[in-house]
């Protein structure tokens, strides 16, 4: 069996910030389609939903998606205010120019979508203009030095974070070899998948965290499939 006890420090393909191309496009593409099949996108969603509850229905929400990948998240939450007649402005930061191009073109009818091409921890001597931060399978690429410092950052955001991402288990590790197979991934998406699995989460590393950071009004739940939605209230 494979050891989950503790996080992985491998490194994943995905975080060479200057990859481009054909292969990085199927493997955004490939882990928005799986993240979205195996109900990812509804648990980031419905730790919005959380957030927002409480907030006047015409209020204008800036909502900024951390490590955004292909804007597959943000696509939904558009879709999302359209539909229930929210006021929803998104952004969109990665770290590569690619993946942030790639992700402008697939979200071109959406007018309050927009993306930056930005190295977040750049930008952590600015103030936080967002209500919610997002991190949807992207707080596992970070060591845990670097989690605390972003986390303490954008736990100035004027409502929360909505945290969603993979738990580190061994059952989660051999079913994604299972997915791969059937899903045909190309072989980084493979060996990054497996790597992420490895550099997941237990919930006892989230309540660690929440202590260090003196978070008080919080909830970590596990979600099917393998992954911990941890939202944080800031208000």
């Amino acid at each position: 069996m494979v050891d989950t006890t503790y996080r992985s420090t491998a490194p994943e393909i995905m975080d060479n910030f200057l990859m481009e191309g054909e292969i990085l496009r199927d493997a955004l593409d490939k882990i928005a389609s799986i993240n979205q099949l195996l109900g990812g996108n509804k648990v980031t969603l419905e730790g919005i939903k959380t957030l927002i509850k409480d907030q006047p229905q015409s209020a204008p929400i800036r909502i900024l998606d951390i490590g955004c990948g292909n804007g597959d998240m943000l696509r939904t939450l558009a879709d999302y205010a359209n539909k229930t007649g929210l006021n929803f402005m998104l952004t969109g930061v990665d770290a590569n120019q690619f993946t942030v191009e790639h992700a402008r073109n697939l979200s071109a009818g959406y007018d309050n979508i927009s993306y930056q091409c930005k190295d977040i921890f750049d930008q952590l001597k600015q103030p936080v203009d967002s209500d919610i931060v997002l991190c949807t399978l992207t707080l596992h690429h970070f060591k845990e030095e670097e989690i605390i410092k972003l986390l303490k950052h954008y736990s100035k955001a004027r409502i929360g974070i909505v945290i969603n991402d993979l738990e580190r288990s061994a059952m989660a590790y051999y079913l994604f070899t299972a997915l791969c197979f059937v899903f045909r991934l190309n072989d980084m998406s493979r060996e990054d998948g497996l790597v992420s699995i490895l550099r997941g989460f237990k919930k006892d590393d989230l309540l660690l965290y929440s202590k260090k950071l003196n978070f008080k009004n919080y909830s970590i739940t596990w979600k099917w499939a393998f992954r911990y939605q941890w939202i944080i209230k800031t208000a």
